[in-house]
């Protein structure tokens, strides 16, 4: 019983998670895939250190490499892209998959002023 209530809290993670809850959670030391789900040409102005790029138009064909335990918190620009691949991912059964809330735009805003605007 103990083990269904693990699961459902889960599959209960909220859709969105905010920039400082990101920190947080990096810093935990728990599983974390960060995915960013913006172009290349995005990726080279900034990311996020520590971040995969996975183009949101490949995210169906690296469905694998997403299928984990660990959380998998995917990024955009403003956090529109991002949120379509949670939601997709959650329907394919990731259900730790979660969006940056204001994407990397925020990102910059709240927790590092080094990361450019653009």
């Amino acid at each position: 019983m103990a083990g269904e209530q693990q699961s459902s809290g889960a599959a209960a993670l909220p859709l969105e998670i905010t920039a400082q809850e990101t920190v947080q959670l990096l810093a935990s030391g728990n599983g974390v895939l960060l995915v960013d789900v913006r172009e290349p040409w995005e990726f080279e102005i900034c990311h996020i250190d520590g971040a995969r790029l996975m183009p949101m138009a490949t995210i169906p064909a690296n469905l694998q490499a997403l299928d984990t335990d660990d959380e998998v918190i995917c990024y955009c620009h403003h956090g529109m892209r991002s949120m379509d691949v949670a939601v997709w991912l959650r329907g394919q059964g990731v259900v730790k998959a979660r969006s940056l809330a204001g994407g990397i735009d925020r990102w910059s805003l709240e927790i590092d002023s080094k990361v450019p605007r653009y």
